[in-house]
């Protein structure tokens, strides 16, 4: 079994907290509450961008090791939330906790950490 290396563990550790986060923020709210709740916005936008930020470092090689990671598209999306924060789209932001950030939880956690506490 592959054993990331130590950094990478800490970064993939704050993927996983930062996905969690975000789908916590987002538990017992709608989509429609992100019109009239400009705290939640923040937070859940804040998380995806650590979640990017995180991802980011990963190294290519570990990286590679993971391919059910969809490591582009989650710096993708950190890279779109950070330069295009006029812009945003909270279709997209809420679909993302609510859609795609559980199976990706599931993922991470399957990843083992080189040592580090799961």
């Amino acid at each position: 079994m592959f054993n990331t290396p130590k950094a990478d563990a800490i970064r993939i550790r704050h993927m996983l907290d930062a996905a969690q986060e975000a789908v916590s923020f987002a538990v017992g709210h709608t989509r429609e509450d992100l019109d009239g709740n400009r705290m939640l916005v923040l937070s859940l936008v804040k998380s995806v961008e650590i979640l990017g930020e995180a991802a980011a470092k990963v190294d290519p090689q570990t990286r590679l090791q993971f391919p059910s990671i969809p490591w582009q598209v989650i710096v993708a999306m950190r890279n779109r939330l950070i330069h295009g924060y006029f812009d945003i789209n909270l279709d997209v932001v809420w679909a993302t906790v609510t859609d795609d950030l559980p199976p990706l939880i599931a993922e991470l956690k399957n990843i083992p950490l080189a040592g580090l506490d799961n």
